[in-house]
């Protein structure tokens, strides 16, 4: 999520962008990025349906459903959330710049983005309490928070080193138990412990609404205040601080000037991405023979699936980006209604935190029991059908918003909390 804003001093207001100062790129990214996120968040939804050892995508369903599931796990699975970690540092260092660019202090700068982390987590615990407990607003709020104080001010030098440290322990993490029990012998105990369906921290099978708040409150708090810090421990900052680099070097706003990396990124992370969790979609439709405990959440397969993912979300961002270098160089005649398209997804972008809010408000009083109770009906097919109408329903709201030259609502709201405006 971002704030897009310029302005002189720390305590006067930002003025908005003017339409032609924004680049398409990032806009377009976020846009796209919250379908991909509605998307992989159904399988939680779906409080019926049989899990299988990892305790994320069902089990059970026809050959459209388990099509779905193949493409869940192989596209989706722990390769949205790198993405949306590189979009986030991306941003944040986009409004530092902006507000140093346009002579602010920098340590009024970092001000305004500190606050602005204090209100995310704020915002994303809410989220989490009352409609959706796989919030991510409130963890990347808190890892905004504690990065921006480390490394906002920080060189380039010292960027890249951590950059490094970070990928280091993300691959040390994941290929650790593996070899671990590779060499014990004890490959196919790996995740013996199985895992929690993950549905049951929505709580989406409670009838009672107070009920479930509490669940997801407990939830929320956890992912915020736990999660967050052991993903710092473990690496998962890397992908966050790359995100600070290529905005520094405005990777996306000219990737004209970056285009042979943003190809190798494409093909590389993409290609990396999605070998590394065909061994667990295959294992999921059993077209690949494997012990059980090798597919729990902390099983070879999934660790596997989880670490590749990071390759896969920078990936997408890569692949984004050069479209946009194509779209913006395109003969403007051609393609009148693609270009409406374009418009209303990066619309979306613009306004990610109002859209992303909207999918819960439109998703779970349909889906969890104590509203509508339709996850008890749906498929993985079925609720992926739903999830990406709920999305079209923010697309046509942001374009609305937009062909209005109107800002989205959270994002109003936040900018007059950050500004006292």
């Amino acid at each position: 999520m971002t704030v897009e804003t310029t302005g002189t001093t720390a305590h006067e207001t930002a003025t908005p962008l003017r339409t032609g100062e924004r680049a398409l790129a990032p806009d377009l990214a976020r846009g796209l990025m919250l379908l991909l996120i509605v998307l992989s968040n159904t399988a939680f939804h779906l409080w019926k349906a049989e899990r299988g050892p990892s305790g994320w995508q069902p089990v059970d369903g026809g050959v459209l459903d388990h099509a779905v599931q193949f493409t869940m796990i192989t596209t989706l699975d722990m390769r949205v959330y790198p993405l949306f970690a590189f979009l986030f540092g991306y941003g944040m260092t986009q409004l530092y710049l902006r507000q140093t660019s346009a002579g602010t202090a920098p340590r009024d700068a970092a001000k305004i983005l500190r606050k602005r982390s204090l209100l995310l987590i704020v915002i994303g615990l809410a989220h989490a309490t009352l409609l959706m407990a796989g919030d991510i607003i409130g963890y990347y709020g808190l890892l905004s928070l504690a990065l921006g104080l480390l490394f906002l001010r920080r060189g380039d030098r010292a960027l890249k080193w951590w950059i490094g440290i970070g990928a280091a322990l993300l691959l040390f993490g994941a290929l650790e138990p593996i070899v671990s029990a590779w060499m014990r012998g004890e490959l196919g105990t790996l995740g013996d412990a199985g895992a929690e369906p993950g549905s049951a921290a929505y709580a989406a099978d409670d009838p009672s609404w107070v009920s479930a708040a509490g669940t997801r409150l407990e939830s929320g708090l956890f992912v915020t205040f736990a999660a967050a810090p052991l993903s710092l421990v473990g690496g998962g900052f890397t992908v966050f601080l790359l995100g600070f680099w290529a905005a520094r070097n405005r990777i996306l706003e000219e990737p004209g000037r970056h285009l042979p990396l943003l190809r190798r990124t494409a093909v590389l992370g993409i290609a990396i991405g999605w070998l590394g969790a065909l061994p667990a979609a295959l294992a999921h439709i059993g077209a690949l023979d494997v012990p059980d405990d090798a597919q729990s959440e902390s099983g070879a397969l999934s660790l596997l699936r989880d670490v590749t993912g990071n390759a896969a979300g920078l990936g997408y961002v890569a692949t984004l980006a050069l479209f946009a270098h194509w779209w913006t160089r395109r003969p403007a005649r051609h393609g009148a209604r693609a270009a409406v398209a374009v418009t209303a997804v990066s619309a979306v972008g613009k306004r990610s935190l109002s859209c992303y809010l909207t999918h819960s408000l439109l998703f779970a009083p349909l889906l969890a029991a104590w509203g509508l109770g339709l996850g008890a009906h749906l498929t993985s097919a079925t609720v992926a059908l739903v999830a990406t109408g709920v999305w079209l329903v923010t697309v046509a709201g942001a374009y609305a918003l937009e062909r209005a030259g109107r800002r989205g609502p959270m994002e109003t709201v936040l900018r007059r909390l950050m500004y006292r405006t």
